[in-house]
């Protein structure tokens, strides 16, 4: 497919990196001439220097042969602009980002009088995710989630100690025909292979046929956790602070905001109902003391900067609030923050990249826009004829250690798989990928055919 990006920022940027995974043909247009020079030495994309408002520029680029436009600049008037122009002027879909809770207010009105095809909010996205934790501590449908023949089911692995210290190549003995596909350590989902081992206070995620998993979460299952959500602590008033607050006021929690600008306080204050607004600096704790800390029953640290996130949600952890959440955009951070003890660290780059990978390449999905923990991502898709994992045992794939290749449907068959499995031609395949590796799993599964990999 033909796709141009606007905006060459860290959202674009990740996009385009993704794309280009999947083989399709990316354009980049941005201002930013030095910026350009620097991504054209180090990616294999066509880049255009301009201002993608003027009309000119979208008819310089033959707008009309692009299936795509994804306008991702940080002005939100722009990005509505671009997507209704280059709309009108022939590109097929045109998607934007747009993160003004004033837009979103109207968002539909929005996008019908404008033309737009899809919008996405990464402080909306990541509030989704952070809300799922809180309010319903991640239970899908009461625990388990199922697509055809096959299910997923979710659970803290105290429910089920007979896990605790086994390793990966010891499961099959203890859950026969079933597959721990993700493991949730201190925060920090990742694919499980060979030696790792389960340890005490894990998270995991297994899959398998219907009734087994069905069985199993009878055993497993905790009710009604979310019960106990009272009070919440934000520590940043931004975009990600205001949905938040809003949404958890709406459940019932009493809410409570730390923002340090003023002028940004006073917004708070006269746009939010039933939320506290205090006006200071949260890296005193004497302030944090003072507004009761110790009491919440979680902590959400979501300003603008991951040093103090970071910080900040590790000072809550050791006054033991049970649930703490840092926003973190910077990937580098995440061994430290499988350290630190925080509950979840989010990454609103890695859940809006693939909100518009899903939109773009029309990926089938069994959670729909349900991620695990946002930090990874559970999907089914066609093995089509031309797709170079065909017909190849999956020990001889040479999966990236963030991709695991869960089930697969055959037929009216259900196959967990094995080293020795192979993937046939029409085969529903379910995978799990971390959202960081988003642009490997397109490599892996691009069609060498230039037909496409994704069905609907």
């Amino acid at each position: 497919m033909k796709i141009v990006i606007v905006g060459a920022g860290k959202l674009g940027m990740s996009v385009a990196k993704a794309l280009l995974g999947g083989d399709h043909s990316v354009t980049i247009v941005d201002t930013d001439e030095n910026l350009l020079q620097k991504i054209s030495s180090q990616i294999d994309v066509m880049t255009i220097n301009g201002n993608a408002k003027e009309i000119k520029i979208l008819k310089q680029l033959d707008i009309d042969s692009y299936d795509f436009l994804i306008t991702t600049t940080g002005n939100d008037e722009a990005n509505i602009v671009i997507a209704s122009f280059a709309k009108r002027l022939g590109c097929s879909k045109v998607v934007a980002r747009i993160r003004d809770p004033e837009h979103m207010q109207q968002i539909n009105f929005i996008k019908e009088s404008m033309g737009i095809d899809h919008i996405v909010n990464p402080d909306q996205g990541i509030t989704v995710e952070i809300y799922k934790y809180l309010a319903e501590k991640y239970t899908l449908s009461n625990g388990i989630f199922s697509s055809g023949k096959v299910s997923l089911v979710e659970f803290s692995v105290d429910r089920y100690p007979r896990l605790i210290g086994k390793s990966m190549r010891e499961i099959p003995k203890i859950l026969p025909n079933m597959l721990v596909v993700a493991i949730s350590k201190n925060g920090k989902v990742i694919i499980p292979h060979g030696d790792e081992v389960i340890e005490d206070e894990d998270f995991v995620y297994v899959i398998g046929e219907k009734a087994p998993i069905l069985s199993l979460n009878a055993k497993v299952h905790e009710r009604g956790k979310y019960t106990d959500l009272q009070k919440v602590m934000i520590i940043g008033g931004g975009k990600t602070g205001f949905y938040l607050a809003e949404m958890l006021s709406e459940f019932g929690a009493a809410v409570k905001i730390i923002e340090m600008n003023k002028k940004r306080c006073h917004y708070l204050s006269t746009h939010l109902e039933d939320v506290m607004i205090l006006h200071g600096d949260a890296t005193d704790l004497t302030l944090l003391e003072e507004e009761n800390l110790d009491m919440m029953d979680a902590v959400v640290t979501v300003t603008g900067f991951d040093e103090d996130n970071l910080l900040l949600a590790l000072t809550a952890k050791q006054h033991g609030i049970e649930d703490v959440i840092a926003k973190v955009s910077r990937t580098s951070y995440a061994e430290i923050i499988s350290r630190m003890g925080i509950d979840m660290a989010l990454n609103p780059l890695d859940i809006t990249t693939s909100n518009i990978l899903h939109f773009v390449l029309g990926s089938q999905k069994i959670l729909s826009s349900h991620l695990i923990e946002g930090q990874a991502e559970l999907m089914e898709i066609i093995a089509t004829p031309h797709m170079s994992i065909l017909d190849t045992p999956i020990c001889e794939l040479e999966l990236h250690e963030g991709i695991i290749i869960a089930a697969i449907h055959r037929g009216s068959d259900v196959i967990i798989p094995n080293g020795d499995t192979e993937i046939h031609e029409d085969d529903r395949i379910i995978l799990l990928s971390l959202l960081r590796d988003r642009a490997i799993t397109e490599t892996l599964l691009k069609d060498t055919g230039k037909l496409g990999f994704l069905k609907r």
